[in-house]
């Protein structure tokens, strides 16, 4: 059982591929984990990493490296925001840290909502370890499901570009004709997060991850502070029990 140290429950980190993450990220820990600090290290190159064929041990290392570092800063819970890196992240978890990937939550709601599940991805790195942690959840909840994944194409340009208008507006538009068809809409990543304010009149339910993560985080948070022998709480070990 991993044990974090008795300063670590008041210091949070966060793993982002994109600098935008900070702000966001941020806000959403003054709402939930008001009492806590954090610490950001963001790595764009590490994405451009995952996505070519041959890294994976590579992106490990580099991945494992930012993780020592946020350890040796005093966190005892770290929040990886990169989809593509979550699995990754999350086998890390141990010797003192509790690491989260961003989608496990979202994911894990989201086969509570219906057989049909629909996932909209900006990047086709994506799509694996989604898919995957999908019919991880759905096999804990004993469910049966179907995922229908959409690539909306050139949205990832536009966010590079820093056009997030046009970004969140291609999302948005997206969502909506695969709402029509699912039971439940999966925005797979967490730079889509505010596409989720242009489809409030949706009928269908739309997931987005960052806040369900942050809620998480403080889970455990919680956990630790009730454990004074200072054990990994349970529900860290439910997030990152795959």
């Amino acid at each position: 059982m991993t044990e974090l140290r008795p300063d670590a429950a008041g210091k949070v980190g966060f793993l982002h591929t994109a600098e935008v993450h900070v702000a966001t990220f941020d806000a959403l820990s003054r709402k939930h984990l008001p009492s806590a600090s954090t610490v950001h290290r963001v790595d764009p190159e590490a994405l451009e990493l995952a996505r070519q064929d041959g890294m994976a041990e590579r992106v490990r290392a580099v991945v494992a490296a930012h993780l020592a570092e946020l350890r040796d800063a005093g966190c005892g819970v770290v929040l990886c925001t990169c989809s593509t890196l979550g699995k990754v992240a999350e086998d890390l978890s141990g010797d003192g840290l509790a690491v989260i990937r961003i989608d496990r939550p979202m994911l894990r709601r989201a086969v509570t909502l219906g057989p049909r599940i629909g996932v909209l991805v900006a990047l086709t790195s994506t799509i694996e370890p989604t898919t995957r942690v999908l019919a991880e959840e759905a096999a804990d909840a004993g469910t049966d499901i179907t995922v229908e994944v959409s690539v909306v194409d050139d949205a990832w340009d536009a966010f590079l570009a820093g056009d997030a208008e046009a970004y969140h507006s291609s999302i948005a538009q997206a969502a909506r004709v695969l709402a029509s068809r699912c039971d439940v809409v999966v925005l797979a990543q967490a730079s889509m997060e505010p596409a989720a304010a242009q489809l409030a009149g949706l009928e269908t339910p739309v997931l987005t991850s960052p806040r369900s993560a942050v809620e998480a985080v403080a889970a455990v948070q919680r956990g630790f502070k009730n454990d004074p022998a200072g054990h990994l709480p349970k529900e860290a070990a439910a997030v990152r029990r795959h």
